[in-house]
């Protein structure tokens, strides 16, 4: 199912027939070391990763990540994009990731800029928070294009790992 479309972009909800694709982006050195790594080494256990996270957000919050498909590239999938709600933030989370190849080419900014409009007209949320690795300069140099700023260091998760909070008011 479309749920937006940008110049070059078509963003969809992910389905679990889009388990190689994700079993592929979830194993890739750029998300390992930026994300981590999910144990998501079958096609198998990325349709229950969809079904257990993707599927579910869906349905309790309406929103979740997106597939990002490249219109001039039989609409070629080549990331996600979206809004997660954690339990443990604040605010709505917005985040990204791409195919490596696709990197620089501006796809993550148009996708997450229309994220972040559907944040605001059809989700009604009114700020909006990301978080990300010190290290991970592309994603802070995107979130900070995109009008986030940087608020303080926070340990989210169980882990005792220091991520970077930005946020932005709709």
């Amino acid at each position: 199912m479309i749920i937006a479309e940008t110049n070059r972009l078509l963003l969809s909800k992910i389905t679990v027939e889009d388990a190689p694709f994700l079993l592929e982006l979830m194993n890739t050195p750029g998300w390992i070391k930026y994300i981590g790594d999910r144990n998501i080494k079958t096609v198998k256990q990325a349709e229950t990763y969809i079904e257990n996270n993707q599927l579910k957000c869906y349905e309790t919050h309406g929103f979740g990540y997106y597939k990002i498909q490249v219109k001039a590239e039989n609409l070629k999938t080549i990331g996600t994009s979206g809004l997660l709600k954690r339990d443990n933030l604040d605010h709505v989370d917005i985040g990204f990731s791409f195919i490596p190849n696709y990197h620089g080419k501006g796809y993550g900014f148009e996708a997450a800029s229309e994220i972040i409009n559907l944040a605001k007209t059809k989700f009604n949320i009114k700020t909006l928070c990301a978080i990300t690795l010190p290290i991970n300069q592309p994603s802070i140099h995107l979130l900070e294009k995109l009008g986030l700023s940087y608020q303080k260091t926070v340990k989210p998760f169980d882990n005792d790992e220091e991520l970077l909070l930005f946020a932005k008011n709709l």
